[in-house]
């Protein structure tokens, strides 16, 4: 990334913004961000990019880089539907991802028998 001259920048951005609107910016500076005409804050990127939009150019980065062409999308495969409920195992107890599922009481008493300690189930269960 190259070190960008604010004053040039600014300079830049304002006969852009004057030969597309015919009148000068309000430009305020607070702690690195810009205020144009006391719109919404930006960096002094977006300004380079903005001074790209107004003079109808590209950006000076882009220019710089070489175009490149995008590689076309390929189609995504398509998912067959599964016929019977999944079920998938892990350190607990096991879920079924279709059907009624498993109710929180019945949830933590497999948990707390799969944990091999001597447990209770919490209050209310």
């Amino acid at each position: 990334m190259s070190k960008l001259d604010k004053d040039e920048v600014i300079a830049n951005f304002t006969a852009a913004y004057q030969a597309a609107n015919g009148k000068e910016p309000q430009v305020e500076a607070k702690g690195g961000w810009y205020s144009v005409d006391g719109g919404k804050n930006v960096r002094l990127a977006a300004l380079v990019d903005m001074t790209a939009e107004l003079s109808g150019g590209a950006a000076p980065a882009e220019e710089a880089a070489p175009a490149k062409k995008a590689a076309p999308k390929k189609a995504a495969p398509k998912k067959a539907k599964a016929a019977a409920p999944v079920a998938s195992t892990s350190n607990g107890p096991t879920v079924v991802s279709a059907g009624d599922g498993m109710k929180p009481g019945d949830l933590w008493k497999n948990r707390l028998e799969s944990s091999g300690q001597k447990c209770t189930l919490p209050s209310g269960i």
